[in-house]
């Protein structure tokens, strides 16, 4: 059990919390939520004893082992497998003790220690080591990799392994899907359900902690609120304790504006001085309570295209990749002027390789990249961050994107997002991740775009500017294409999803929670070297992937039949409605001949157009049953 009794943090002179109090009990899945720089942090690093209250007292058991993510990794010459297993101590302990056994001779101490390195789990712990790197997007052949060799963000995915594979009673998650895709978010999700600890998780994702809060703690304004629930439970619970806040106040602010009334009616008349005068001492005990401050709002807009090419791009048998290994071959591509594409995929695919194309950042090795003439493309990518120029404020780079622009347009565009009044002309070199963030963005739509390319976009923004950003985005009226493991603003903003996977990117048939199937039969299949059975549940999976890889794969072809059946309808109704019309004698009239001869050929040309549906009708129903049949061979 953790107890928060009246705990009060300081950051400097500034309060973070004031006066906190909460109980965690065990087996409870606590989110912990708030604007960046509210204290979240601040309050994991009390629980680790790496800070102190200024005020009152933490109670935790002091049996409960603890386990959190490092925000540091050093460059080891150790391979990924071994680092992870550092994470649990034991494990460590009991492998060292192993080795020390072995060197001494001592049969009796060898076996004692083969017993203690079997109770760590010592000789099933590598595997489970394995299943937590492969769930975090790792691929087999880089479990022996060195540390050293994988970038900052695959190295803070070795760390939250690290941390899941340590044994803890309480798991201390500081915004484990920061650096993290869709795949390995859905993953995490599913793992940490099945978790024994405690846990208490900071993040900026509604849809993870729907899926995991049992509780929610809300920090704001240096106070510490607790709410039973998710986060969806707790934004309703939110919004009817502010509407109730509120109405107490008008209530209240009613009451004294009547008594103030009263009294300086009446305070001057000798008759009803005594009423007055019990009115003022009423007044005076009547404190009227401001409601409770709202949070930052952001109110984001993009503008309007200026011009709305369609198709905006096309890539015509495009095969993009590094060196002479294309990751996808053969796309044909066309995005249309109003597209809402959402980008699935394992890690590695080809997600931000076909980005990096779509934005002619990257060249195809074989095929067309066509963008329209009047395309104007604005693309986002966590490496944007690091082009903003350190020593300048928004307000300057606001200015090169927007010199045309008024001072005060640039202004009121910044404050849209955050840097209103002095931000605007502060430096952007202090600024955190999720600032630095919401100025790359402001940048790139202020330049009004009309096909956008936004790869994980929501990185290091809380909730509140991402709940803006998808608002926005629904009301955008240019193209875009997404990558994001935010499920929220994929589900709000994208009409159609891709899904690129061994070479290809093809439509894929379902949404998300049916890619959510879809990714845990491909993950049962993975282990290589299993004999499967066929009435096993590995074999049932086997068939469910393939199964849903058929959807994929026929699902153009499906489309294809689909459409020229639907043209076939429409124009039978066009016929019936001619022949309809052609039954009104009136049409035979001198006065009515160049009526009835226009009609006459609307009904040869339907004619003709319905005879030509057919035949497409038919050879696409033909090409149809043929890869039915490939694909079954």
């Amino acid at each position: 059990m953790i107890i928060l009794d009246k705990i009060s943090l300081y950051r400097g002179a500034n309060p973070l919390m004031i006066d906190a109090e909460a109980t965690i009990y065990p087996g409870q899945r606590v989110g912990v939520v708030g604007n960046n720089g509210c204290g979240k942090s601040s309050l994991f690093a009390l629980i680790r004893g790496e800070l102190e209250a200024d005020k009152g007292e933490l109670i935790l058991s002091p049996d409960w082992l603890i386990a959190s993510v490092r925000q540091e990794t050093p460059a080891l010459a150790q391979t990924a497998l071994e680092y992870v297993l550092d994470g649990h101590k034991p494990y460590r302990q009991a492998q060292q003790a192993l080795v020390l056994a072995e060197q001494s001779g001592d049969g009796f101490a060898l076996a004692k220690a083969h017993e203690a390195f079997e109770q760590a789990s010592g000789y099933a712990l590598p595997a489970k080591a394995a299943e937590l790197l492969y769930g975090l997007g790792f691929q087999t052949q880089e479990y022996q990799q060195f540390v050293a060799d994988f970038s900052g963000g695959w190295r803070m995915r070795l760390n939250l392994a690290q941390a899941l594979i340590a044994p803890a009673d309480l798991l201390l998650l500081d915004e484990p899907t920061n650096h993290l895709d869709l795949d390995a978010v859905i993953w995490l999700q599913d793992f940490l359900k099945t978790h024994p600890a405690t846990q208490m998780i900071i993040a900026h994702d509604r849809e993870f902690l729907d899926h995991l809060a049992t509780h929610i703690f809300h920090i704001h304004h240096q106070t510490l609120d607790t709410y039973k629930g998710n986060y969806s439970q707790f934004e309703q619970l939110r919004h009817e304790k502010r509407a109730q806040a509120d109405a107490a106040y008008a209530k209240a602010a009613a009451e004294r504006a009547h008594l103030q009334k009263f009294v300086e009616r009446f305070r001057a008349k000798a008759s009803k001085a005594k009423q007055a005068q019990s009115r003022l001492k009423a007044l005076a005990k009547l404190e009227v309570a401001p409601p409770p401050a709202t949070e930052q709002q952001y109110h984001l807009s993009i503008p309007t295209p200026e011009q709305k090419p369609n198709p905006v791009l096309r890539l015509e048998k495009a095969s993009m990749g590094y060196a002479e290994k294309p990751l996808i071959q053969q796309l044909t591509l066309n995005i249309a002027g109003d597209a809402r594409i959402g980008l699935l995929g394992r890690n590695g695919a080809g997600k931000s390789t076909l980005m990096k194309v779509l934005a002619g950042v990257l060249p195809v090795q074989e095929g067309q990249r066509e963008p329209h003439k009047h395309c104007q493309i604005g693309y986002f990518t966590q490496h944007q961050l690091d082009r903003l120029t350190a020593d300048q404020t928004p307000l300057w780079h606001m200015r090169a994107v927007r010199p045309n622009s008024s001072e005060q347009e640039n202004r009121n565009f910044l404050g849209a997002y955050g840097f209103g009044g002095e931000k605007a002309e502060q430096a952007i070199a202090p600024f955190s991740g999720g600032e630095k963030a919401r100025l790359a963005l402001a940048l790139i739509v202020a330049q009004n775009p009309n096909l956008l390319l936004l790869d994980e976009p929501t990185n290091h923004l809380d909730i509140a500017m991402r709940d803006s950003l998808t608002m926005a985005l629904q009301t955008y009226d240019g193209a875009m294409v997404i990558i994001s493991h935010d499920r929220a603003m994929l589900r709000a903003t994208c009409d159609q999803f891709y899904l690129i996977d061994n070479g290809k990117c093809l439509p894929f048939d379902g949404d998300l929670e049916d890619y959510r199937l879809y990714l845990q039969a491909s993950q049962k299949t993975s282990s290589a070297g299993k004999n499967l059975s066929d009435n096993s549940a590995e074999a049932r999976q086997v068939q469910k992937r393939r199964e849903a890889e058929q959807r994929q794969f026929l699902r153009p072809f499906k489309q294809a039949v689909e459409k020229w059946e639907k043209a076939i309808t429409r124009l039978e109704e066009k016929a019936k409605q001619i022949e309809e019309k052609l039954t009104n004698t009136d049409l035979y009239e001198e006065a009515n001949k160049e009526k009835l001869k226009a009609l006459l050929d609307e009904q040869t040309q339907n004619q003709r157009a319905l005879q030509e549906a057919e035949a497409q009708w038919m050879e696409a129903a033909e090409i149809l049953e043929k890869e039915e049949k490939a694909f079954e061979e």
